[in-house]
């Protein structure tokens, strides 16, 4: 992978060429905070045995060379001397373009519409329950995605704990472990009616909220109640190329969101619809007009053309052309990335009846869990889960 390197700057700095003439450079600095000596850090489990207050400010590379594949470099004033990788060198370049444009998405993650058809990411609940590369496979999916079915589960309540098991713990809130999704006469919440819902993302009340929802159907003879999935990364996306003051007013202010409806609970946030990181990525929709509240971190003269933004945002969302269809039979789920993926569903009838169960997880337990496979199993080719 190194080809040669060259010391800049007086040693604070130098520049590697990789196999292909690429040329990168990295400063000193950094890279003793990202040595993988022992010395540097612990051989168990990778975490930093120093702090960056005990490397030398002046720190500088004295001498480079490239041995067997490997960078060997001395820092001094320190005078130690410690290899570097090259494949995780290249792994991690830094010296790169910036990115420009707000609202990009890392290439682990494709947006969609209603023409995703066949491509839904869906496995059965045994395969992915006894086999590491097909949960693997379905996991990459949801990442790609940010939503996917599971077919061929038990018909039992509680067997949505199950799923969550897949891949990490539940999330409990004031609804509990676990809530019912089915018709009540006094309902804290109008996802226990038989009304259509517009698609929304759940909790957007709550900070941090749940970053994954599982629906699980235990009976669905009712007629109507299939559910919607629309992709939010998606819609802002559209929002961006049709009008781009409209998608930087939805990420620039924020919205506020409120939730009162159980005694005892009031729950409150407050943050961008659009939500985009520093360097512009974008990595979240919250989007729920039952607990939208009044919006008066606008400034008066921006608020008419935030309004038409949320307007026209909310009409993408219920675009058809944005959405996926499908109906739950007894022991299908699904998983959404709930900061990223809305769903809804359609009105039912009082013929027949409907019960789902849900619950919350996290969804850094779902790439944690994919990110182990895929370094303990690659060789079983999940990295192509999510073609």
């Amino acid at each position: 992978m190194l080809t040669d390197v060259d010391i800049l700057d007086g040693g604070k700095s130098l520049a590697v060429t990789l196999t292909g003439g690429a040329r990168h450079r990295f400063h000193a600095i950094w890279l003793r905070d990202n040595a993988w000596d022992d010395k540097t850090r612990a051989p168990g489990n990778g975490q930093r045995l120093i702090t960056l207050g005990t490397i030398p400010a002046d720190t500088i590379v004295s001498k480079a060379d490239i041995k067997s594949g490997q960078l060997h470099l001395t820092f001094a004033p320190e005078g130690r001397t410690i290899a570097f990788e090259g494949a995780w060198l290249a792994a991690n370049v830094y010296d790169k373009p910036c990115r420009q444009v707000h609202g990009w998405t890392c290439p682990e993650i494709e947006t969609w519409d209603a023409t995703l058809g066949s491509r839904i990411p869906q496995a059965e609940f045994g395969d992915v329950s006894s086999d590491k590369a097909a949960l693997a496979r379905w996991l990459a999916g949801v990442r790609c995605y940010g939503f996917g079915k599971l077919n061929g589960g038990p018909v039992k309540p509680e067997a949505l704990l199950g799923v969550a098991a897949l891949f990490g713990y539940v999330r409990e809130t004031n609804y509990g472990r676990y809530f019912e999704v089915r018709t009540e006469v006094n309902p804290t919440n109008l996802a226990y009616t038989g009304l259509g819902l517009q698609a929304h993302t759940d909790n957007p009340y709550r900070d941090p909220v749940p970053t994954l929802q599982i629906l699980y159907c235990l009976e669905n003879s009712a007629k109507g109640g299939e559910n919607m999935v629309v992709d939010g990364f998606r819609a802002a996306e559209r929002l961006h190329e049709e009008d781009a003051r409209a998608f930087d007013l939805l990420t620039k202010y924020c919205a506020r969101f409120e939730y009162a409806g159980s005694v005892g609970v009031r729950l409150r946030s407050r943050r961008p619809m659009i939500e985009l990181a520093p360097d512009g990525e974008l990595i979240g929709v919250r989007f729920n007009n039952r607990s939208a509240a009044a919006v008066v971190d606008v400034p008066f003269e921006d608020m008419a053309d935030y309004y038409a933004a949320y307007r026209r945002f909310g009409e993408i969302i219920d675009d058809p052309a944005m959405e996926v269809t499908f109906k739950l039979s007894p022991g299908e789920s699904f998983i959404v990335d709930n900061t990223r993926v809305l769903h809804a569903r359609k009105g039912y009838s009082g013929a027949g009846s409907r019960w789902l169960q849900g619950c919350y997880a996290d969804k850094d337990g779902l790439l944690s869990t994919l990110a182990a496979i895929e370094s303990e199993c690659g060789a079983l080719g999940v990295s192509e889960a999510a073609e």
